[in-house]
């Protein structure tokens, strides 16, 4: 089931074994006047997103009281909370210079959309959605490093598809993985999936020989050189961090953060 479908019957534990499905079609070449001003093509669907976020913050609230009361995300909660989790992924695999396709002002995709994302209706742990916040705190720490660590050298990314016009294969897969974790932990914050975001350097192991397909993420199969790109991309998000702590403390030296916030950490934005 893509993208917000929702099916009636009930599927017992699939989810359990199985965690949300990414779907990305790889491109032959990308058209490089759309990777110039890539990011300033996409500005109407950041205005978009902004008001579906607080839809959804809203809309998870209530499947929180939901699924403690039923088990399960109701019915429309699911519906909507899938949709938006499938729009947003299209938005940033476009900002990522994963594809070159548009992406659509929809929350259910036309079906030939090179990014697809599925994920199914199933039952819920009342006692893991109850502390779902503490629970997803150490996969959103590895989103944060991942994904900073990924736009702290994203102008270089950005140079070598526009010289190139296309990614290099290893810099696709590092970004596919950190694209598909971000899928994996936004549908565990959003109830959407009991299974709890792994496999960030992919799925090792599987008797894959030869693809069905050209999708880079279903399944992530990565080369040495992708997975040492993505070593890079958590290594920069952590120097991030630690940069950041640094230049904390006010002028004066003083670390007391009781007037100032809270001590500096990475971001975490578990619907963003």
């Amino acid at each position: 089931m893509a993208d917000g479908q929702w099916s009636p019957g009930r599927v017992a534990g699939e989810a359990y074994a199985s965690p949300p499905v990414l779907d990305v079609t790889e491109p032959a070449r990308q058209r490089r006047l759309t990777v110039l001003p890539r990011l300033l093509l996409l500005l109407p669907h950041y205005v978009v997103l902004f008001f579906l976020h607080i839809a959804a913050v809203l809309t998870v609230i209530a499947g929180w009281f939901g699924a403690l009361v039923l088990g399960r995300l109701p019915q429309p909660v699911f519906r909507y909370l899938a949709g938006y989790l499938g729009y947003r992924t299209r938005v940033a695999a476009s900002e990522m210079l994963l594809v070159d396709r548009y992406p659509p002002f929809s929350l259910t995709p036309p079906s030939d959309h090179p990014v697809r994302v599925e994920v199914r209706p199933t039952d819920l742990n009342r006692l893991a959605v109850l502390f779902r916040l503490p629970l997803m705190i150490p996969a959103a720490v590895v989103q944060s490093l991942a994904l900073s660590g990924w736009w702290a050298l994203s102008v270089l990314w950005w140079l070598i598809t526009l010289v190139l016009g296309r990614m290099p294969r290893p810099l696709m897969e590092a970004t596919g993985a950190v694209l598909r974790y971000q899928v994996r932990f936004a549908a565990y914050a959003l109830m959407l999936t009991p299974a709890y975001p792994k496999e960030l350097f992919g799925d090792d192991g599987l008797p894959v020989t030869e693809p069905l397909s050209r999708s880079l993420t279903r399944p992530l199969v990565m080369s040495g050189a992708g997975k040492l790109l993505l070593a890079l991309f958590l290594l920069l998000g952590i120097a991030g961090c630690v940069t950041a702590s640094v230049r904390a403390p006010d002028e004066g030296g003083s670390y007391d953060y009781g007037l100032h916030g809270t001590p500096p950490s990475a971001p975490v934005q578990p619907l963003a």
